[in-house]
């Protein structure tokens, strides 16, 4: 048993999101998971779909998030 939970370790601030095969290194969780939220919002369809994708592994808090 760790002395210190896992969930009560800071959480690295940094995140790579791959969407539409680019890839975007963000210094901020708060902004990534902000700027899918509102493209998830703002679109329909696959493009909803894959915003949508990526914003739900930015909730579970990866480090690498994809739209694949």
């Amino acid at each position: 048993m760790l002395k210190i939970p896992e969930l009560a370790m800071p959480k690295s601030q940094r995140v790579t999101t791959i969407y539409s095969g680019k890839r975007n290194v963000w210094t901020n969780y708060e902004e990534a998971k902000a700027y899918f939220l509102e493209l998830m919002m703002s679109t329909d369809g696959e493009e909803h779909g894959r915003a949508e994708c990526v914003y739900i592994q930015l909730m579970n808090g990866l480090d690498e998030c994809s739209d694949e």
